[in-house]
């Protein structure tokens, strides 16, 4: 089912979280609402889960109108960060919980086989008679995305649900995820701040900031080619030198780099990720002074600081000999320029 926001704005008491927002998210597509905390992303999706109302604009499940539409009657699976599972019921009531309050009933040999199937799709088949004390963080969550399915949602919502478990398991669970995804097909959005978790699983990111979506697109479109130095900068670790532009080439210290058409002649500010930039002794280059070299499995990452005070960091091959105090020199490989003001 496709879903549609048309200028959606939501605020609490004076805060305005959501500024106008607009978005569709195609049939069968899986997003990832993509922010730093208070940027609005989990505010729009419990506004699209029916547990927030809009103050303004408009919800379309399809063609209807939801805006207005009680949550439990929207038909969406909703998946927290902390599982809400009841402690009490085993594994199997949890998950065929939803199916014994649906409006829409069933026997119990009807939810009993439903339950069974899903067991084996989320991988935790014979334990439905444990309870959720007795299984890990994972397979908890396993059991919170069994249930959301079992009510056969037409809309996923998953606000930061591996955001609790360590980083091992939260890489199991996301391939597993986007294997379930592929093989049902349902319209899923995906809130999280982890940018590496959203750039995994989406088909498509959208990027908040202040309550507005700064930038939307495919994982390679937002990383490739970011719009502003925000998004830059939200999505992983980046140098930033400033330098002028001097028609459509930046330049700092001795070191010119293309500009995009459109940066206008004047200040300006040069990122560059850190693989992006290489040393070398003998230059050319912007000066630099090595201030530390931190060695890690498989690489070397320096840090460095321009003779303009500015600070640097770049990998290096882990046979490359470099000491804190050396002096060298960085050029840029890749860079993007937007103008400073």
């Amino acid at each position: 089912m496709e879903i549609r926001l048309d200028n959606v704005i939501k605020t609490f008491d004076t805060f305005r979280a959501v500024h106008g927002v607009s978005l569709t998210v195609k049939s069968g597509e899986l997003i990832a609402l993509l922010g730093p905390s208070g940027s609005g992303k989990t505010t729009i999706l419990r506004m699209v889960a029916g547990l927030e109302y809009a103050d303004g604009g408009h919800i379309y499940f399809g063609d209807q109108d939801a805006t207005d539409i009680p949550v439990r009657d929207r038909g969406v699976g909703f998946v927290f960060q902390h599982y809400a599972l009841f402690p009490h019921m085993t594994v199997a009531e949890n998950i065929g919980f939803g199916m014994s309050v649906s409006k829409v009933k069933r026997s119990k040999a009807e939810i009993a086989a439903r339950v069974d199937q899903l067991l084996s799709l989320v991988k935790l088949k014979g334990l439905g008679d444990r309870f959720p004390a007795q299984i890990s963080g994972g397979q908890r969550q396993r059991v919170a995305l069994a249930r959301a399915l079992s009510v056969d949602p037409k809309v996923l919502l998953l606000d930061e649900p591996f955001g609790a478990l360590d980083a091992n398991v939260r890489h199991d669970l996301r391939r597993w995820l986007r294997e379930i995804h592929d093989e049902l097909g349902i319209t899923t959005i995906f809130v999280t701040h982890d940018q590496e978790e959203a750039l995994d699983l989406a088909d498509r990111v959208v990027i908040l900031k202040e309550g507005k979506i700064v930038q939307e697109g495919t994982p390679q479109e937002v990383c490739r080619d970011p719009k502003d130095a925000f998004v830059l900068k939200f999505l992983g670790d980046a140098n930033r030198l400033t330098g002028e532009v001097r028609g459509n080439v930046a330049h700092v210290a001795d070191v010119a780099v293309a500009a995009a058409e459109g940066v206008a002649d004047g200040p300006v500010e040069i990122f560059a990720r850190p693989r992006d930039l290489d040393w070398s002794v003998a230059g050319p280059g912007v000066e630099a002074s090595v201030q530390r070299v931190l060695d890690r499995p498989g690489e070397r990452r320096v840090v460095a600081i321009t003779n303009q005070g500015e600070a640097l960091e770049f990998d290096v091959e882990p046979e490359v000999e470099v000491v804190a105090g050396q002096s060298g020199y960085v050029t840029l490989r890749r860079a993007k320029v937007f103008s400073l003001g």
